[in-house]
């Protein structure tokens, strides 16, 4: 059967994109963020993942206010890139694994999650710079990818009680999966912030340093929250914690908590409380 070999998260923001196409990575300005990364490729480098779950929220690209599903499922054999808006540079298309997406699929179905299957799909800056991110030296990273698209953008969002249930479903269809591949899951998005209305530039520290905690010791912490309560404590668009959620608790499947490899904080990078983070589970 497949390997749950560890899991990822990464703040996802548009501006690190410029910043790497620019070669800014030693800045002042951008040194804090990018300096939490060395630890994390040195590890990937030992534990080598040849698939990647991610769990990602779409901003426009597939789909939009009109159309938008709780959870969709990509099951491409190939994933290209597209800017959305942000004048990024658009990076080369990352392999799929059909055979995973496909067996996830069933799979939640048959725990009755409704699915959106997606046999194209496009992915954002949500999906590829955190593949930059980890692998920084890799024109294209060397792992294939099942998208995983979480809705943080159109109320009503699902509830962090029911992501969390579906990153522990999908942690169980891995480790029930025919086959010898080493899988990461990653989570990308947050941490606290607001880019519009009263509150923008909103970042909440305190709440941000307690649920990176309750990624180690309780990862169950944040299910105590309803949406608006998490809007509340980490601004409109720090709900993207909810990535964090689902690949927290595709770790408990098959194991007794976690050991952290490494993690980074850092504030602000564009308006926005920026975090890195690679556990290991622990049998």
């Amino acid at each position: 059967m497949a390997q749950i070999i560890g899991g990822l998260a990464t703040s996802h923001i548009p501006a690190i994109g410029g910043a790497i196409a620019k070669g800014l990575q030693q800045e002042p300005y951008w040194k804090p963020f990018f300096d939490g990364f060395p630890p994390i490729h040195e590890w990937l480098g030992k534990v080598k993942p040849d698939v990647l779950v991610v769990f990602y929220n779409d901003h426009g690209l597939n789909f939009f206010l009109d159309k938008m599903p709780t959870f969709a499922i990509g099951t491409a054999a190939e994933y290209r890139n597209a800017d959305e808006g942000w004048g990024i540079p658009t990076m080369p298309p990352v392999a799929g694994c059909p055979e995973l997406s496909w067996h996830l699929v069933n799979e939640l179905i048959a725990k009755e999650f409704d699915i959106v299957t997606c046999q194209e799909m496009l992915v954002d800056h949500a999906c590829t710079l955190p593949l930059k991110l980890f692998w920084p030296k890799d024109a294209v990273a060397p792992v294939q990818i099942v998208p995983i698209d979480i809705n943080t953008v159109q109320f009503p969002l699902p509830t962090a009680k029911r992501v969390y249930k579906l990153g522990k479903a999908v942690g169980e269809a891995i480790l029930s999966w025919k086959s010898d591949k080493r899988v990461a899951v990653m989570a990308t998005g947050g941490l606290s912030h607001q880019l519009e209305g009263e509150r923008a530039g909103f970042i909440n520290k305190k709440f941000d340093q307690q649920f990176l905690q309750s990624m180690e010791t309780n990862p169950e912490w944040a299910t105590q929250f309803s949406d608006l309560e998490l809007v509340e404590h980490a601004g409109t668009q720090g709900v993207e914690l909810l990535m964090w959620l689902a690949m927290r608790a595709a770790l408990t499947a098959g194991s007794a908590g976690v050991r952290k490899v490494h993690s980074n904080y850092h504030i602000p990078i564009s308006n926005t409380a920026t975090g890195v983070l690679a556990l290991e589970p622990v049998a």
